[in-house]
């Protein structure tokens, strides 16, 4: 009876601290998405929000799992609002596509624009 209540007892430990990490990951991941959101406005450069787009996706899906899960429900929360506002289908499903990219793994850079400076 105590291996059975230990083994019970460990497995709610164990269950717990991956459920910890997941909203970390996640919280973290948040913070990558805000930040490259932030940058993007601050750089205020034509043609760089694929970039940034993809660059925080990245960021945020190195984290791992939780991080992937911010990434995926603030870029689809972040497109389907500007979709209900009016914005143009095509420059969503092209945002989407450098939200996708980033999430994969692939480098972000593939969409940076010539000339943005190095700080971003």
């Amino acid at each position: 009876m105590k291996l059975l209540t230990g083994l019970i007892f460990c497995s709610l430990i164990l269950g717990a601290s991956s459920d910890l990490s997941f909203v970390r990951e996640a919280t973290l991941g948040a913070w990558d998405m805000w930040r490259a959101y932030r940058d993007m406005r601050e750089a205020n450069w034509i043609g760089a929000d694929k970039y940034f787009h993809a660059r925080g996706n990245y960021d945020a899906a190195k984290r791992g799992p939780g991080g992937v899960w911010a990434a995926e429900v603030l870029s689809d929360a972040r497109e389907n609002v500007q979709s209900f506002l009016g914005r143009g289908d095509d420059d969503t499903l092209e945002d989407q596509k450098a939200n996708r990219w980033g999430r994969s793994g692939n480098d972000p850079n593939h969409f940076r624009p010539a000339g943005l400076p190095d700080k971003y």
